[in-house]
């Protein structure tokens, strides 16, 4: 099992659109997660900026690469840059930056 962490921002006025999006995700998308062995999946959002951070678990990074051969998840993600701050115009993913793990209690 690998734990993932990175964080994003939101553009501004766009949290509303963003968290009605993922409320729920479609149904397709999440079947996809779960058979690629994603679970306890969250984000989150700093009030105070644009910030958002999200943790997920997998069971690993093979599975975890997976989910990058589906039209439905680039569709998603194309759809998520309307919402999300992007390296340049034009690019399929929202930028995403990693976070490193400093500590874990189990």
């Amino acid at each position: 099992m690998i734990r993932k962490a990175f964080y994003m921002e939101v553009q501004p006025g766009r949290l509303e659109q963003y968290t009605r999006a993922h409320n729920p995700i479609p149904a397709e998308l999440a079947a996809i997660l779960k058979r690629h062995g994603v679970y306890n999946y969250s984000i989150f959002h700093d009030p105070g900026s644009n910030v958002m951070f999200a943790y997920l678990e997998a069971e690993n990074e093979a599975e975890l690469e997976k989910i990058n051969d589906y039209e439905c998840c680039h569709k998603w993600w194309k759809q998520m840059t309307e919402n999300l701050v992007c390296a340049s115009p034009g690019d399929l993913k929202a930028k995403e930056e990693p976070m490193q793990e400093v500590f874990h209690l189990n």
